[in-house]
């Protein structure tokens, strides 16, 4: 049993108009139907790229977090500025530095101070 419904319709992948045989038909054809699937699913893997790489991104930055002294160059990655700014911090009394052997650290404490002054 067939349907006699005729809509004029706009394809959304090509966006030329044909007549659909149901009132849900996208796409003027098979050719259509299957670019824009292959366009959706392309769009997917993107996304899901750019999530993972968004996690992977953010995963240094969470183990930085955890840690009680900090090197040099992790607190730059964390608070988001160069060693010479913290040098210069340093100079201005803002930061104190600790020593462990040759390796200059700073304690977690004092940078939360820094950020947060009320704290």
């Amino acid at each position: 049993m067939s349907s006699n419904i005729r809509v004029q319709r706009i394809c959304q992948n090509c966006g030329k108009e044909f007549t659909a045989k149901t009132t849900v038909t996208k796409y003027c054809g098979d050719d259509c139907a299957k670019r824009a699937y292959k366009k959706r699913k392309k769009e997917e893997k993107i996304a899901q790229s750019n999530t993972e790489t968004a996690v992977i991104k953010t995963l240094p930055i969470l183990e930085i977090q955890e840690k009680e002294y900090l090197s040099l160059e992790e607190a730059a990655t964390l608070l988001g500025v160069s060693r010479t700014t913290l040098y210069r911090m340093r100079r201005d009394g803002a930061l104190k530095f600790g020593a462990v052997g040759k390796k200059k650290v700073i304690s977690r404490k004092s940078i939360d101070q820094l950020v947060n002054p009320n704290s």
